[in-house]
């Protein structure tokens, strides 16, 4: 069985990623490691190159800054990190720049891997996710946030990166999956006020265009509230190894105290009724679970 890590990535050090965790955090089980290196000004190109794996290939990229409006440009960059898979790979491991996968995961995952290699039917594998915020204390339950999604799919070019990067489709429809006991970690919103500031004015050029929110003044920027968390609950895990560096040197701390909850009494009830059955009404499914 072969395995082909894959990621796309832009001005990491700009934006605070931390690709270089991402890729870490899977390398190991990946035989070959595609990067779709974006124009960088920052020394993204340097960051990566750190990593100094022989598994790693690099593959320069120029963003269609036209294709500004739903995210577009994030599925193309993931397509070109796809298609430069080499052809004998079985599977596909995607991971994008701010996730990461514990290590603790790792055999699961790769048994996984193994024992659906023969089933066809099995199409890509289904991840969990915990969606940090704020800080590496806390981690977000939201309707707002994917709960699910896939991570993995068979090395067939006949599936692509749908609308903004968050999943995938086989020739435009659902990819049939399976669902596994294991977690990917988002950590894009880990992040200070002021770096969640610039994260919102970063993207929303290119899932708005021109009509992306300017970068707030300096006040604002401390007075971030972090209103769109809906609930927080404290992690009481522990987070990847390869995430231990950068979270020892994070400087910051969320202050639950400015942490003001804007939720309508549709979506508060929504979520309660999710919380004590676990069922999600009404749940974007950008798949078909059959094991």
């Amino acid at each position: 069985m072969k395995v082909a890590g894959f990621t796309f990535i832009r001005n990491a050090v700009k934006n605070d990623y931390p690709v270089v965790e991402a890729i870490t955090s899977i390398l190991p089980l990946c035989d070959e490691f595609i990067v779709a290196l974006g124009n960088c000004n920052d020394g993204t190109r340097e960051l990566i190159e750190g990593i100094a794996s022989s598994k790693i290939k690099i593959i320069h990229t120029t963003w269609d800054e036209t294709k500004r409006e739903g995210g577009t440009v994030f599925a193309e960059e993931t397509d070109k990190a796809f298609k430069a898979i080499a052809t004998d790979a079985d599977w596909a491991f995607y991971i994008q720049g701010d996730e990461c996968v514990h290590e603790k995961y790792l055999p699961l995952i790769q048994k996984e891997m193994e024992d659906n290699l023969d089933n066809e039917q099995i199409e890509g594998l289904l991840f969990k996710y915990l969606h940090f915020y704020g800080s590496y204390d806390y981690y977000s339950y939201s309707r707002r946030w994917y709960r699910r999604e896939i991570r993995i799919v068979r090395n067939n070019k006949a599936v692509h990166s749908y609308r903004d990067a968050q999943g995938f489709r086989w020739d435009g429809r659902k990819l049939n999956v399976k669902l596994i006991d294991a977690y990917i970690y988002h950590y894009g919103w880990v992040k200070p006020p002021k770096g969640i500031v610039n994260k919102m004015h970063n993207f929303n050029q290119f899932y708005h265009g021109d009509q992306a929110i300017p970068v707030q003044e300096e006040q604002e920027i401390h007075d971030f509230e972090y209103g769109n968390a809906d609930k927080l609950i404290p992690f009481a895990g522990t987070h990847p190894a390869v995430l231990q560096k950068r979270i020892s040197a994070s400087n910051w701390k969320l202050n639950l105290n400015k942490v003001k909850i804007k939720m309508s009494v549709r979506r508060r009830l929504l979520q309660q009724i999710e919380m004590i059955t676990g069922w999600r009404i009404g749940e974007y499914k950008n798949y078909k679970i059959i094991k």
